[in-house]
């Protein structure tokens, strides 16, 4: 028995293999049913006490070795092929990613800014959280005027004469307070009114407003300047009108109106029928308002507008309901990749 043991162990400690099946045999053929080590355990079981004592030993050691070399075979292979199947192979072409594109509004944003930065206006930019003075009192919003109730505003708790802009005007009054005639800006920023959200509403929406200040400006001037907008924004066959309208900054005030793409102005359900969409509000500025921040109202006279970013980008789109340009679902934004 010890003799034997003796040569299976040498067969154990010489034992090597390069496959998962040639240690699968080696497994059988010393621990299967009918293996060689099996097999002296069944012989074992008819030993006398003393000779038990003598090679039981022995055999428990052959036993363990056996199982150690195998498994250790079984690990070093299985790792083998493992890192032989993950194998990366760096000479096979890259997998292209889909480029992502800027957002609609910022696309809408770019393309107003671009029209009227052809007319020489540049732009001017300001603070989200403003004050009661460049929001309201400086555009002639009086103390308990009704018209501030026109804008529900989002006032801040611990001190309610700061607020968040109702409207990107606020820019021009900052403009006018530190810069002297001539003044040619565009206003875009992100504005903010305490109303119900809605396909055609939202408690955060973009404006861009602008304003012109010089001597000899006329309504005439700005009627020019905004069918050179409209005509370039929608297309050279673009009409617009003018409806007379009421803003506390401006004095006479307007409501202008495109005619409807959609049936090339002989109404629908999109313009209600009336072949006209509203687009923005204009007017001259109120000579209060040139006085309120320190511009001579004898000597210059001036005009300013404002639209929506999410209005137009609506109306040049087609988009039925605002809220899409929030909720940045990636089947929309998707349909933007190629506008520029």
């Amino acid at each position: 028995m010890k003799n034997k043991v003796k040569e299976l162990l040498e067969q154990v400690e010489k034992f090597t293999s390069e496959s998962i099946e040639r240690v699968e045999e080696f497994r059988i053929k010393m621990l299967g049913k009918k293996g060689e080590i099996t097999q002296l355990f069944e012989d074992f079981k008819t030993f006398t006490a003393e000779q038990k004592r003598e090679t039981g030993k022995d055999l428990n050691e052959l036993k363990t070795k056996t199982l150690d070399k195998i498994n250790e075979f079984k690990d070093l292979l299985a790792n083998t092929q493992a890192q032989t199947n993950n194998t990366f192979d760096m000479t096979m072409p890259a997998t292209n990613e889909p480029l992502g594109s800027r957002h609609p509004i910022s696309i809408m944003k770019n393309k107003i800014i671009d029209i009227f930065k052809r007319l020489g206006y540049t732009i001017a930019e300001g603070p989200e959280i403003e004050d009661d003075w460049h929001v309201f009192s400086a555009l002639n919003f009086p103390p308990e005027h009704p018209a501030r109730d026109m804008q529900d505003t989002f006032f801040i708790e611990t001190n309610p004469d700061i607020l968040l802009r109702t409207h990107t005007s606020s820019i021009q009054v900052r403009a006018m307070e530190q810069t002297k005639p001539p003044i040619r800006i565009i206003c875009p920023g992100r504005v903010f009114r305490n109303e119900a959200i809605s396909a055609r509403s939202h408690c955060i929406f973009h404006q861009i407003e602008g304003l012109y200040i010089d001597e000899n400006v006329s309504f005439a001037d700005m009627k020019q300047t905004l069918l050179y907008f409209a005509q370039e924004m929608f297309g050279k066959d673009t009409q617009i009108r003018l409806r007379p309208s009421y803003f506390p900054f401006t004095e006479p005030s307007a409501e202008m109106d495109v005619s409807c793409k959609i049936c090339g102005g002989k109404g629908c359900n999109i313009c209600k029928g009336t072949g006209w969409l509203e687009i923005m509000g204009c007017g001259m500025v109120d000579p209060n308002v040139l006085e309120n921040n320190g511009i001579d109202s004898k000597k210059y006279t001036g005009f300013a507008f404002g639209m929506g970013i999410e209005r137009t980008s609506m109306l040049k789109w087609q988009t039925k309901d605002l809220r899409l340009y929030f909720e940045n679902d990636i089947r929309f934004l998707r349909q933007f990749s190629a506008v520029v």
